[in-house]
Formats: C-alpha cells, sequence, structure tokens
C-alpha cells in the first residue's frame, strides 16, 4: 500500500473547471523575482486595517495577487476557483465596520477554502473531479459559516489531489482534472504533497494569509511541511465535517493552514465546537478552548518530549534538519526522550487501509445522493463509470483504489469492525497513549517528512517518509511547524500528543517557532541543484 493521502487574468478569468494539464515550462528563478515579497500573516493584516485599512483594500490586493502568481508568472495552479462575491461580501463588512459593527475575530481577513468543502457562495465543490463539476450546494459548510460569523472573507477554492487522493496508487499529488497539477512555490518542478496541496502552496505564495484543508492521513500536515507553513491537524471531531466531500468517518478532520502558529491558533479557535449535524463533535464543545491563549514562548521549558526516532532515518538532510531542532529544545529547557521502537507500524497500516476502503465506500454513496439534481453520478459506482468514460481523468493514472473500495464491506460487516476495533487500539491506547504514559512525557516529535520530490505525472509520487499515520488513525492531533531547509526546500516537524491536547500542543509548537524562526518566503526558483 502506498501512503496514499500525503502520502495519503482579471477576476473573472479564473475558471471553476478546466481540463486537466501537464506542469507548465518554468521559466528561469529571476524571471519571478518580483514575485518574491514577504507573506503577510492575519495579525498584520488585522493590524493594517486597524491603522486605515479596508477589508476590500485586502481582498483587492490577494486577487490580484492570485492573477500574477497563479494565473501567470509561476502559475502555481493552486487556486482552482474564485469566489465572485469575495468583494461585495468585503465592501459589506466596511460598511458594518463603518456603522460602528464590533468586528469579529476574522474581519476581513480573505480565506481559501480546499475545493472539497463546500460553501453557499456560486462556486462547486469539485473535490478536483470533474465528476463534481456542477456540484453548485448553494450551502455552508458548519465551518465555512463559523468563518464567515467571524467576518472572514471566502476568497476562493484551492485545488487538491483528486478526491483528496484516494483514487490511485500512482497518482501525483496536486494534480486533478479540474485544476491540473500544483506547483511547490519554492522550487517549481517540486510537488507541493498533499492532498491539502493548492492550500499549502496558496498560503506559502501569499495568495491568501491562510486556507482550510482537510486531513486523513497526512494531507494537512505534509502540503503543510512541503510549502514551509504551519498545518493543525485536531482531533476528530473538534471540526464539524458536515458538507465535506469525505473519505472516512473516523479519521477525515478540517484544519487550519497558515504563515504562523499564532494564525493557526485563531483560525482553530473559530472553527471548533459541537455541531448537532455531525455526531463525531458531541464532546467538542467540552474541549474547545481560545487556543490563542496557548501561545507562551516558554511552553518548552520543563517539558519531557519524545522523539519518535521510528519516523526517521530515511533521509540524511532532514535527519540533520531534525537533530538541530532537538537541539533548540534542549536548549529551550525540555527533556527530550529518545523512542527508537514502535513494533506495530505496518499493522496500524494495514488495518487502516481495510477501513478507508469500507467508510469511502459508505460515506460517499452518502454523500452523493445529496447533492443538487445536476451531478448525475450518485454512487461510487457512478463515478467509476464516469472516469472510465472521460478521458481528461484517466489522462496520468487510473481508479484502482476506487475499485477496490467498490468492493469493500458495509459498515456492519465484522471484518470492517474488526479492523477499525485493532487500527484505533493499535494507534490510540496501545499506540501513542501508551509512548506517553510509559516515558512519562507531553508530547512527541518527528520529522514530519522529506523535502518535496521531484513532480512525476508518469510514475506518481516519490515521497521519502512521514510520521503522520499514528496520530491520523487514533483520531489525534498534530500540528507541523518549518525546522529549517533543505537546499531550497522547507521541512517540517511534528509535534502530536493525545485527544484533545491541542493547547499544550499549539504551545510547545509555538514556543519552537519563536526560538527558530525557521519559516523561509519562496523564491519560485525553476528547479533545485
Amino acid at each position: 500500500m502506498r501512503g496514499f493521502l500525503i502520502m495519503t487574468a482579471a477576476f473573472g478569468a479564473l475558471a471553476a473547471c478546466q481540463p486537466a494539464k501537464a506542469p507548465d515550462a518554468v521559466a528561469a528563478p529571476d524571471d519571478f523575482a518580483v514575485l518574491v515579497t514577504e507573506q503577510r500573516t492575519i495579525a498584520q493584516l488585522t493590524e493594517e486595517m486597524a491603522g486605515g485599512g479596508t477589508a476590500e483594500s485586502i481582498t483587492r490586493s490577494y486577487l490580484d495577487r492570485i492573477v500574477a502568481v497563479d494565473d501567470a508568472g509561476p502559475t502555481l495552479n493552486a487556486v482552482i476557483a474564485i469566489n465572485p462575491n469575495a468583494l461585495a461580501n468585503s465592501q459589506a463588512l466596511d460598511g458594518l465596520t463603518a456603522g460602528d459593527v464590533k468586528p469579529g475575530l476574522l474581519h476581513g481577513i480573505p480565506i481559501l477554502l480546499k475545493d472539497n468543502i463546500e460553501t453557499l457562495d456560486p462556486m462547486p465543490t469539485t473535490a478536483g473531479s470533474l465528476a463534481l463539476q456542477d456540484n453548485i450546494t448553494n450551502r455552508d459548510s458548519p465551518l465555512a459559516a463559523r468563518l464567515r460569523a467571524a467576518g472572514a472573507i471566502i476568497l476562493g477554492k484551492t485545488n487538491l489531489s483528486e478526491w483528496a487522493n484516494f483514487r490511485s496508487n500512482a497518482s501525483s499529488s496536486g494534480w486533478s482534472a479540474v485544476g491540473g497539477q500544483t506547483k511547490n512555490p519554492h522550487v517549481l518542478d517540486r510537488n507541493p504533497c498533499g492532498s491539502s496541496s493548492g492550500s499549502g502552496a496558496a498560503v506559502a505564495a501569499g495568495l491568501a494569509p491562510a486556507a482550510i484543508g482537510t486531513e486523513t492521513d497526512g494531507s494537512i500536515v505534509c502540503p503543510s511541511s512541503a510549502n514551509g507553513i504551519v498545518g493543525i491537524k485536531p482531533t476528530v471531531g473538534l471540526i464539524p465535517r458536515t458538507h465535506i466531500v469525505p473519505i472516512s468517518a473516523s479519521q477525515d478532520t478540517a484544519g487550519p493552514m497558515a504563515l504562523t502558529v499564532a494564525d493557526a491558533a485563531l483560525l482553530l479557535t473559530v472553527m471548533a465546537g459541537s455541531d448537532p449535524s455531525d455526531p463525531a463533535t458531541k464532546d467538542a464543545d467540552a474541549h474547545k478552548a481560545d487556543y490563542t491563549k496557548a501561545l507562551d514562548a516558554n511552553a518548552l521549558s520543563g517539558k519531557r518530549i519524545g522523539v519518535a526516532r521510528f519516523f526517521a532515518g530515511y533521509h540524511g538532510p532532514t535527519d540533520a534538519a531534525f537533530e538541530a531542532a532537538l537541539e533548540e529544545m534542549r536548549q529551550a529547557g525540555a527533556t527530550l526522550v529518545d523512542i527508537k521502537e514502535f513494533p506495530n507500524r505496518r499493522a496500524v497500516g494495514d488495518a487502516e487501509y481495510a477501513v478507508l476502503l469500507a467508510e469511502f465506500k459508505a460515506g460517499l454513496d452518502a454523500y452523493l445522493a445529496a447533492t443538487p439534481e445536476t451531478v448525475k453520478t450518485r454512487t461510487l459506482g457512478d463515478v467509476i463509470k464516469f472516469n472510465a468514460e472521460t478521458p481528461a481523468e484517466f489522462e496520468f493514472f487510473n481508479q484502482d483504489i476506487f475499485e477496490e473500495a467498490a468492493k469493500a464491506p458495509a459498515l456492519t460487516d465484522k471484518a470492517y469492525l474488526d479492523a477499525l476495533a485493532k487500527s484505533k487500539r493499535l494507534a490510540g491506547p496501545e499506540g501513542i497513549d501508551k509512548l506517553l504514559a510509559d516515558n512519562k512525557l507531553d508530547a512527541i516529535v518527528a520529522p514530519t517528512g522529506g523535502p518535496a520530490w521531484t513532480t512525476d505525472l508518469v510514475t506518481g509520487d516519490h515521497f521519502l517518509g512521514a510520521s503522520s499515520t499514528l496520530a491520523a488513525v487514533a483520531g489525534y492531533p498534530n500540528i507541523t511547524v518549518p525546522m529549517g531547509q533543505v537546499r531550497d526546500l522547507p521541512v517540517g516537524i511534528s509535534f502530536f500528543g493525545a485527544a484533545w491536547s491541542e493547547e499544550k500542543l499549539i504551545g510547545l509548537a509555538y514556543a519552537f517557532e519563536q526560538r527558530t524562526q525557521a519559516r523561509q518566503t519562496p523564491h519560485f526558483r525553476a528547479s533545485s541543484p
């Protein structure tokens, strides 16, 4: 089994659906030097508006940036659709504040959403598939509604690995039939990872201050690491998944992808909480918090941090960056405890895959059945047939995972139930929980993954390794922060721990970020030596 989910023009010219395309020829590095600018954080934009800036001017600046960087210039293919209501919404917000209405936490902040998340704006939710190009639902997902209520501007949708990278074992992360191949803004012939590829690339390239991704296993943390930004994969159930194209009821979650830990914490604060439409969130209100209060530059002092050596060793330069990161934690007062082995890694992965196949089939059939009548594919079987009859869908790879999922057992079947119980037990109580308890740890760290590989639409992804699976299968939180670079390519460090431990992990990640300041601005280089 491949590590599936990382592993696993003018304003109106960005078409919601466009034919698939191979990566464009990249120019010499200096050709895009004028586009290399400092990224603007949510905190900086909030200060800008406090000083007299407007939501409209900020929104226009990002629309212009998308034209210059995504449509032209490096042509990142990170943004799959622009919200035609974005400017009108920003103008409405400016009118509210002019009338002395108290601004929300995200007042006037443009946010991009991965294109498997529904909004009431007139944009389709495609999951990158031509089968869903008419899926305009005219409804907000709960997380989109919460962002909107906090004053955010839904700027548009981001490209993704088609069907969140759960269609083929030979796929290229960041490619979809709707949006083409997303590029990594640090080095354009390198992959942005996935499946939240466009979200990661867009934030790094300054197309928005932040974006929302989704993860089943690695799909937030890998593209965050590969593009050199912060990503939070929260505890499953902290953020409602309603009106998001599903893969797995037991592992799916949305999460923030941002330039800083502080910005990601703010976004998580806005999105977290129970929602009656998603039973998995029943305990969220009891655990949610104002995560910005966890931002403590001294949070590493006195903490015991487990070092997951079993998630390292696949790439020397990444290991060197990891060792340097560990030394920074020691200097910050943390006690590091080496964990050299985890015997059940293969068993966790095998059980996980069986679970995902069954849950994908059931979840997708339920989702498609509730789409508008304009969507003609009503089941997984219909999508398989559509793909087989649509050359643009098979231009680069097939649908072997879809075909496996079509044969998966029902969610009442003993084989599925046994695999679910096994995967959860091995990753949670006998996995992360046991490692934390046996070693008296506050959290565990590991390299998030290696540097971005060269995009290859002939043979698919070539990633080196990753550390997302334990937290993903257990349903526990995982935060990645930039820890350094390998040549021109960023690499991240992951902090993961027990269920509902977001506050503690955010504190640790913030302390590391403030000490190291490892985030680098992309330079849109053509290739890396």
